[in-house]
Protein backbone atom coordinates (compact mmCIF):
# COMPACT_ATOMS: atom_id res chain seq x y z
CA UNK A 1 0.00 0.00 0.00
CA UNK A 2 1.82 3.11 -0.84
CA UNK A 3 2.04 5.88 1.68
CA UNK A 4 1.11 9.42 1.87
CA UNK A 5 3.53 10.02 4.74
CA UNK A 6 4.96 13.57 5.64
CA UNK A 7 4.65 16.42 4.05
CA UNK A 8 3.36 14.73 0.91
CA UNK A 9 0.24 14.43 2.12
CA UNK A 10 0.14 18.48 1.72
CA UNK A 11 1.34 17.94 -1.71
CA UNK A 12 -1.76 15.47 -2.04
CA UNK A 13 -3.49 18.59 -0.57
CA UNK A 14 -2.07 20.90 -3.20
CA UNK A 15 -3.64 18.38 -5.39
CA UNK A 16 -6.92 18.32 -4.09
CA UNK A 17 -7.44 21.97 -3.91
CA UNK A 18 -7.22 22.53 -7.34
CA UNK A 19 -9.56 20.30 -8.27
CA UNK A 20 -13.93 21.12 -9.42
CA UNK A 21 -15.19 20.83 -6.36
CA UNK A 22 -17.82 18.76 -7.19
CA UNK A 23 -14.93 16.42 -7.64
CA UNK A 24 -12.74 16.93 -4.47
CA UNK A 25 -14.75 14.21 -1.97
CA UNK A 26 -14.02 11.00 -3.97
CA UNK A 27 -11.07 12.38 -5.14
CA UNK A 28 -10.00 12.42 -1.49
CA UNK A 29 -11.56 9.24 -0.48
CA UNK A 30 -9.32 7.47 -3.14
CA UNK A 31 -6.43 9.29 -1.96
CA UNK A 32 -7.00 8.34 1.96
CA UNK A 33 -7.43 5.15 0.55
CA UNK A 34 -3.87 4.19 -0.28
CA UNK A 35 -2.55 6.06 3.02
CA UNK A 36 -1.41 5.00 5.73
CA UNK A 37 -3.49 4.68 8.69
CA UNK A 38 -1.69 8.27 10.09
CA UNK A 39 -1.43 10.12 7.21
CA UNK A 40 -5.35 8.41 5.81
CA UNK A 41 -6.61 10.14 8.54
CA UNK A 42 -5.16 13.37 7.99
CA UNK A 43 -6.04 13.19 4.33
CA UNK A 44 -9.75 12.38 5.24
CA UNK A 45 -10.10 15.60 7.42
CA UNK A 46 -9.55 17.79 4.56
CA UNK A 47 -12.64 19.80 3.61
CA UNK A 48 -13.69 20.82 0.43
CA UNK A 49 -13.00 24.35 -0.39
CA UNK A 50 -15.44 27.15 -0.44
CA UNK A 51 -15.45 27.91 -4.46
CA UNK A 52 -13.45 31.42 -4.03
CA UNK A 53 -10.96 29.60 -2.31
CA UNK A 54 -11.01 26.90 -4.83
CA UNK A 55 -10.81 29.36 -7.68
CA UNK A 56 -7.41 31.03 -6.01
CA UNK A 57 -6.02 27.91 -5.68
CA UNK A 58 -6.38 27.68 -9.89
CA UNK A 59 -4.33 31.04 -9.94
CA UNK A 60 -1.29 29.50 -7.59
CA UNK A 61 -1.56 27.00 -9.69
CA UNK A 62 -1.26 29.14 -12.62
CA UNK A 63 1.60 31.05 -11.61
CA UNK A 64 -0.08 34.70 -11.70
CA UNK A 65 0.07 35.49 -8.17
CA UNK A 66 4.51 35.91 -7.69
CA UNK A 67 3.70 39.44 -9.20
CA UNK A 68 1.04 40.05 -6.47
CA UNK A 69 3.86 38.92 -3.71
CA UNK A 70 6.48 40.90 -5.05
CA UNK A 71 4.33 44.15 -5.63
CA UNK A 72 3.15 43.45 -1.33
CA UNK A 73 6.91 43.43 -0.31
CA UNK A 74 7.68 46.91 -2.58
CA UNK A 75 4.71 48.24 -0.54
CA UNK A 76 5.96 47.06 2.86
CA UNK A 77 9.29 48.09 1.68
CA UNK A 78 7.84 51.48 0.58
CA UNK A 79 6.02 52.27 4.18
CA UNK A 80 8.62 51.53 5.94
CA UNK A 81 11.14 54.45 3.67
CA UNK A 82 7.97 56.44 4.32
CA UNK A 83 8.10 57.11 0.54
CA UNK A 84 4.80 58.79 -0.30
CA UNK A 85 5.50 59.05 -4.04
CA UNK A 86 6.06 55.81 -3.98
CA UNK A 87 3.35 54.20 -2.19
CA UNK A 88 0.60 56.47 -4.29
CA UNK A 89 2.11 54.64 -7.29
CA UNK A 90 2.28 51.29 -5.88
CA UNK A 91 -1.16 51.68 -4.91
CA UNK A 92 -2.74 52.82 -7.89
CA UNK A 93 -0.57 49.36 -9.64
CA UNK A 94 -2.19 47.22 -6.91
CA UNK A 95 -5.68 48.09 -7.64
CA UNK A 96 -4.73 47.09 -11.20
CA UNK A 97 -2.90 44.03 -10.46
CA UNK A 98 -5.88 42.61 -8.10
CA UNK A 99 -8.52 43.84 -10.64
CA UNK A 100 -6.62 41.82 -13.36
CA UNK A 101 -5.80 38.65 -11.27
CA UNK A 102 -9.21 38.37 -10.49
CA UNK A 103 -10.47 38.36 -13.71
CA UNK A 104 -7.94 35.50 -14.31
CA UNK A 105 -9.24 33.36 -11.57
CA UNK A 106 -12.75 33.72 -12.81
CA UNK A 107 -11.95 32.51 -16.57
CA UNK A 108 -10.03 29.40 -15.09
CA UNK A 109 -13.10 28.43 -13.18
CA UNK A 110 -14.96 29.32 -15.61
CA UNK A 111 -12.73 27.12 -18.10
CA UNK A 112 -12.89 24.20 -15.22
CA UNK A 113 -16.90 24.53 -15.83
CA UNK A 114 -17.58 26.34 -12.87
CA UNK A 115 -18.12 29.94 -13.76
CA UNK A 116 -18.25 32.22 -10.60
CA UNK A 117 -21.20 34.28 -8.93
CA UNK A 118 -20.91 37.66 -8.70
CA UNK A 119 -20.06 37.03 -4.78
CA UNK A 120 -17.79 34.37 -5.41
CA UNK A 121 -15.75 37.06 -7.93
CA UNK A 122 -15.88 39.70 -5.28
CA UNK A 123 -14.13 37.02 -2.76
CA UNK A 124 -11.55 35.93 -4.90
CA UNK A 125 -10.43 40.18 -5.31
CA UNK A 126 -10.46 40.31 -1.27
CA UNK A 127 -8.53 37.48 -0.92
CA UNK A 128 -5.78 38.38 -3.85
CA UNK A 129 -6.03 41.79 -2.31
CA UNK A 130 -5.33 40.48 0.93
CA UNK A 131 -2.44 38.84 -0.34
CA UNK A 132 -0.90 41.90 -1.61
CA UNK A 133 -1.39 43.69 1.67
CA UNK A 134 -0.48 41.12 4.20
CA UNK A 135 2.88 38.54 4.15
CA UNK A 136 0.60 36.37 6.68
CA UNK A 137 -2.24 36.34 4.05
CA UNK A 138 0.21 36.04 0.61
CA UNK A 139 1.92 32.91 3.05
CA UNK A 140 -1.65 31.31 3.50
CA UNK A 141 -3.00 32.29 -0.18
CA UNK A 142 0.65 30.23 -1.84
CA UNK A 143 0.12 27.52 -0.27
CA UNK A 144 -2.19 26.86 -2.79
CA UNK A 145 -4.46 24.24 -0.33
CA UNK A 146 -6.64 27.36 0.96
CA UNK A 147 -10.21 26.50 2.29
CA UNK A 148 -11.64 29.87 2.89
CA UNK A 149 -11.12 33.34 1.20
CA UNK A 150 -9.53 35.93 3.08
CA UNK A 151 -10.13 39.65 3.84
CA UNK A 152 -7.50 41.97 4.46
CA UNK A 153 -9.57 43.94 6.87
CA UNK A 154 -10.43 40.54 9.20
CA UNK A 155 -6.77 39.00 9.31
CA UNK A 156 -5.92 39.12 13.07
CA UNK A 157 -9.34 37.29 13.74
CA UNK A 158 -7.99 34.59 11.27
CA UNK A 159 -6.74 30.90 11.90
CA UNK A 160 -4.58 29.55 9.67
CA UNK A 161 -5.45 26.22 10.21
CA UNK A 162 -8.94 27.42 9.52
CA UNK A 163 -8.08 28.65 6.34
CA UNK A 164 -5.26 26.28 4.54
CA UNK A 165 -5.85 22.67 4.67
CA UNK A 166 -2.73 20.09 6.10
CA UNK A 167 0.18 21.93 7.17
CA UNK A 168 -0.33 25.55 8.40
CA UNK A 169 1.57 27.97 6.19
CA UNK A 170 5.66 27.95 7.39
CA UNK A 171 6.14 31.81 8.34
CA UNK A 172 5.44 34.55 5.47
CA UNK A 173 5.97 35.08 1.84
CA UNK A 174 8.31 37.81 1.49
CA UNK A 175 11.81 38.63 -0.56
CA UNK A 176 14.68 37.38 1.32
CA UNK A 177 15.56 39.53 4.22
CA UNK A 178 17.77 42.81 2.57
CA UNK A 179 21.74 42.42 3.92
CA UNK A 180 22.19 45.10 5.70
CA UNK A 181 25.14 46.56 3.32
CA UNK A 182 22.46 46.27 0.65
CA UNK A 183 19.68 47.72 3.03
CA UNK A 184 21.94 50.76 3.30
CA UNK A 185 22.94 50.78 -0.43
CA UNK A 186 19.20 51.06 -1.14
CA UNK A 187 17.91 53.46 1.22
CA UNK A 188 21.43 55.67 0.27
CA UNK A 189 20.00 55.52 -2.91
CA UNK A 190 16.63 56.64 -2.43
CA UNK A 191 18.08 59.51 -0.23
CA UNK A 192 20.33 60.27 -3.46
CA UNK A 193 17.07 60.12 -5.78
CA UNK A 194 14.91 62.22 -3.01
CA UNK A 195 17.99 64.86 -3.04
CA UNK A 196 18.51 65.12 -6.75
CA UNK A 197 14.06 65.73 -7.03
CA UNK A 198 14.98 68.22 -4.01
CA UNK A 199 17.63 70.04 -6.06
CA UNK A 200 16.26 69.93 -9.44
CA UNK A 201 12.85 71.89 -7.86
CA UNK A 202 15.23 74.08 -6.36
CA UNK A 203 17.34 74.71 -10.20
CA UNK A 204 13.74 75.27 -11.44
CA UNK A 205 12.89 77.70 -8.84
CA UNK A 206 16.56 79.04 -9.09
CA UNK A 207 15.73 79.18 -12.91
CA UNK A 208 12.27 80.82 -12.47
CA UNK A 209 13.54 83.26 -10.01
CA UNK A 210 16.44 84.12 -12.51
CA UNK A 211 14.37 84.74 -15.52
CA UNK A 212 12.15 87.31 -13.65
CA UNK A 213 15.38 88.75 -12.48
CA UNK A 214 16.54 89.07 -15.87
CA UNK A 215 13.39 90.57 -17.13
CA UNK A 216 12.79 93.05 -14.53
CA UNK A 217 16.69 94.22 -15.39
CA UNK A 218 15.66 94.52 -18.61
CA UNK A 219 12.59 96.45 -17.91
CA UNK A 220 15.02 99.00 -15.45
CA UNK A 221 17.37 99.58 -18.18
CA UNK A 222 15.13 100.26 -20.75
CA UNK A 223 13.47 102.63 -18.33
CA UNK A 224 16.89 104.48 -17.66
CA UNK A 225 17.87 104.26 -21.56
CA UNK A 226 14.53 106.17 -22.06
CA UNK A 227 15.46 108.48 -19.39
CA UNK A 228 18.84 109.08 -20.49
CA UNK A 229 17.81 109.94 -23.92
CA UNK A 230 15.10 112.67 -22.61
CA UNK A 231 18.19 113.97 -20.56
CA UNK A 232 20.15 114.43 -23.83
CA UNK A 233 17.28 115.77 -25.30
CA UNK A 234 16.85 118.44 -22.68
CA UNK A 235 20.76 119.00 -22.71
CA UNK A 236 20.54 119.96 -26.25
CA UNK A 237 17.29 121.88 -26.04
CA UNK A 238 18.82 123.82 -23.40
CA UNK A 239 22.08 124.55 -24.97
CA UNK A 240 19.83 125.92 -28.02
CA UNK A 241 18.11 127.99 -25.81
CA UNK A 242 21.30 129.44 -23.60
CA UNK A 243 22.63 130.42 -27.43
CA UNK A 244 19.26 132.25 -28.19
CA UNK A 245 19.48 133.80 -24.70
CA UNK A 246 23.39 134.96 -25.37
CA UNK A 247 22.23 136.57 -28.57
CA UNK A 248 19.25 137.89 -26.93
CA UNK A 249 21.33 139.21 -24.50
CA UNK A 250 23.98 141.07 -26.69
CA UNK A 251 20.73 142.92 -29.27
CA UNK A 252 19.65 143.98 -25.73
CA UNK A 253 23.08 145.34 -25.11
CA UNK A 254 22.86 146.38 -28.13
CA UNK A 255 19.39 148.30 -28.22
CA UNK A 256 20.03 149.76 -24.73
CA UNK A 257 23.69 151.27 -26.27
CA UNK A 258 21.54 153.05 -28.71
CA UNK A 259 19.01 154.32 -26.22
CA UNK A 260 21.28 155.57 -24.45
CA UNK A 261 22.83 157.41 -27.90
CA UNK A 262 19.38 158.44 -28.88
CA UNK A 263 18.50 160.04 -25.21
CA UNK A 264 22.03 161.71 -25.15
CA UNK A 265 21.48 163.05 -29.20
CA UNK A 266 17.95 164.01 -28.21
CA UNK A 267 19.19 165.99 -25.47
CA UNK A 268 22.04 167.77 -26.40
CA UNK A 269 19.47 168.54 -29.60
CA UNK A 270 16.60 169.86 -27.55
CA UNK A 271 19.45 172.14 -25.44
CA UNK A 272 20.87 173.58 -29.21
CA UNK A 273 17.14 174.29 -29.72
CA UNK A 274 16.68 176.26 -26.60
CA UNK A 275 19.69 178.37 -27.12
CA UNK A 276 18.45 179.01 -30.57
CA UNK A 277 15.42 180.14 -29.26
CA UNK A 278 17.03 182.48 -26.46
CA UNK A 279 19.17 183.99 -29.17
CA UNK A 280 16.21 184.98 -31.18
CA UNK A 281 15.53 188.85 -30.28
CA UNK A 282 12.53 189.92 -28.79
Amino acid sequence: MAAASGSSVDEVAVALYRLPPDAFTAARDEKAATADAVDAARIKALRKPVVAAWAVNLLVADGQLAEAVELAAALREAQDDLDAAELRRLGTQRRQLVASLAKRAAALAAEAGHPLAASAREAVAQTINAAVMDARAAAAVLTGRLRKPLDAGALDDVDAADVVAGSPPGGTVERPAADPDELAVRRARKAAERAARDAERAATAAERERSAAEAAERTAREQADLVHERIAELRAQLERLQSDADAADAELARREQRLREAVSAAKAAANHAQRARDAVPE
